[in-house]
């Protein structure tokens, strides 16, 4: 899955179309808050399931930062360093950006838990690579920035990673059966409707779950489509 966007109700549904259970393992490609009403009980849920993976996204990035900063307890001492303009100027442009249900939920929770938020989103990975049968996806959120032939996955900056768009019209790899399966473009934005894209070896799979599009689940066994 990809870009959930705090619509927890979505997330919920499809677990259950898809029967998750323990025997599976879920990828979810970044972007778990903002925008959607209930951000932390989608983060809670994916850390209470040990066979749950969180990649980083551009919006779980700036929200771990401003999580990490509001996590420091302000004090009489350090309240002129704690609580600066540069601050407030960053915490609203995360609410420009759908942040404020991710705030509002996370400010909810108890001092501990907040902790273990932000600890959980720390772990997030910049991409993932599996072997499924003969096929190999490599998973990311957003897309190969600055791709050229023969740049390595190392080579990419973290910006590359998780802001820049995939072109579904390059072929990234040079195997056939090496494929690159993305979140970040809302495929609508793409193909006018809330589906899957798959473009060559290309699956672009955030269909556009918290603007009135659907939230979709890519199966990797046999690239079955899953939607709510």
């Amino acid at each position: 899955m990809s870009d959930i966007h705090g619509m927890y109700g979505k997330y919920m549904e499809m677990l259950e179309k898809i029967g998750f259970s323990d025997k599976d393992t879920l990828f979810v490609l970044g972007d778990v808050v903002d925008r959607g009403p209930e951000p932390v009980r989608v983060i809670q849920d994916m850390m209470s399931r040990p066979n749950v993976f969180g990649l980083m996204g551009n919006h779980d990035l700036f929200a771990l930062d401003m999580m990490s900063r509001l996590t420091k307890e302000i004090t009489e001492e350090n309240y002129d360093t704690g609580i600066d303009d540069e601050l407030l100027r960053q915490l609203n442009a995360w609410y420009s950006e759908g942040g404020g249900s991710t705030m509002d939920g996370f400010m909810s929770l108890a001092p501990k838990d907040r902790l273990d938020a932000v600890e959980y989103l720390r772990e997030f990975s910049l991409y993932e690579i599996i072997d499924v049968g003969d096929r190999t996806f490599v998973m990311i959120h957003a897309g190969l920035g600055g791709y050229y032939p023969g740049k390595k996955l190392s080579q990419y900056s973290a910006e590359e990673l998780i802001s820049s768009r995939c072109d579904p019209t390059i072929r990234y790899f040079e195997d056939d059966q090496v494929f690159l399966v993305t979140g970040h473009t809302p495929t609508p934005t793409i193909i006018g409707e809330p589906k899957i894209l798959r473009s060559g070896n290309n699956f672009l799979i955030d269909c556009g779950a918290c603007f009135a599009g659907r939230l979709a689940c890519l199966r990797l066994d046999d690239l079955e489509e899953f939607y709510i």
